[in-house]
């Protein structure tokens, strides 16, 4: 299917697999709608250890990778230097440490979470919205990320293919409906509406091995285009994966980053980007089950087309 995918098939899809007025015309959570409050109580009876995971990547202050789109930003407005030898006066004015901390969290470094705002499709947004929506003086003035404020909790699963494969997937290879399948018979799992479903590439674990690498000048894996309906056949709530979500070398380089598009612009599916699945895949595989509770909790940001996210996985 991958190499019968034309770009012709790909904007298709927009309309084909369109979520839009499906929640009603003035929706702007999308996808996040299959989270009900059934489906939440159900994921709090996946907890039986009490463990908890984080599904984040760390967030360096201090230097520069390869990978990094805009190095994060850490000036410190007070420090404790000097402290111990300060006059008494000081010492009682100047008792705390505080820091201004500024970042561009979309990109290829940092765990985020993608709204429907944050990509466009001839100047339309989710639901059929003018991209004018978002402007920059006011930001995202819909589908923003403070949609979230009461946060996210569902049934995730986990579907590691690089374990499937027995290697991290090389760059510019795509995870496909069938890899998708063949992990649910091997793993014994199902994924089901409402759920947030975790793809492994195994690229995070390349990253910890040999070191970073560029996305758009190395490449990078990701679920192929050719998994959206897939994706919308399963009505999963969210998607998220140890990359930035998109094939590169592009696999339309006409389009750009497809999933992107047809996830967030025509589906409403709100996306996890850049996750660090490692720590993850080693507890579903000690537990033999690859399914748990999992919460996002993005900061109360207004006007913003995501957040950085710290996921947390509860075994």
């Amino acid at each position: 299917m991958a190499t019968t995918l034309t770009e012709s098939d790909v904007v298709k899809m927009i309309s084909s697999l369109s979520n839009w007025g499906r929640w009603g015309k003035d929706d702007e959570l999308g996808t996040i709608n299959l989270i009900t409050p059934d489906k939440r109580r159900r994921a709090t009876a996946l907890v039986q250890d009490g463990v908890p995971v984080s599904c984040a990547r760390p967030i360096a202050t201090n230097a520069i990778t390869a990978d990094t789109s805009f190095q994060p930003l850490r000036f410190m407005v007070d420090s404790g230097e000097g402290r111990d030898h300060d006059s008494p006066e000081r010492i009682l004015q100047r008792r705390g440490a505080s820091e201004f901390i500024g970042m561009v969290f979309h990109g290829y470094t940092i765990t985020h979470v993608d709204t429907p705002a944050h990509y466009f499709w001839q100047g339309k947004i989710y639901n059929g919205r003018s991209a004018n929506l978002i402007t920059s003086r006011e930001g995202a003035q819909v589908e923003s990320v403070d949609l979230l404020h009461d946060g996210v909790v569902s049934r995730g699963v986990l579907l590691d293919i690089a374990a499937l494969r027995g290697r991290w997937l090389a760059s510019g290879e795509g995870v496909m409906p069938e890899d998708l399948e063949a992990a649910e018979k091997s793993q014994n799992v199902r994924v089901e509406p409402g759920d947030i479903l975790l793809i492994r590439t195994g690229y995070y674990a390349r990253r910890l091995a040999e070191g970073p690498r560029h996305p758009l000048k190395d490449g990078s894996p990701a679920a192929h285009v050719a998994c959206m309906p897939w994706f919308r056949e399963r009505d999963i709530a969210m998607l998220g994966t140890d990359t930035h979500n998109d094939v590169s070398p592009a696999t339309h380089p006409g389009l750009g980053n497809v999933v992107h598009i047809v996830g967030l612009v025509g589906m409403g599916l709100w996306l996890i980007d850049n996750g660090n699945l490692e720590e993850l895949a080693k507890a579903c595989s000690a537990r033999r089950r690859w399914e748990f509770m999992l919460t996002i909790a993005p900061l109360r940001l207004q006007g913003v087309t995501g957040s950085p996210v710290n996921p947390i996985a509860l075994f």
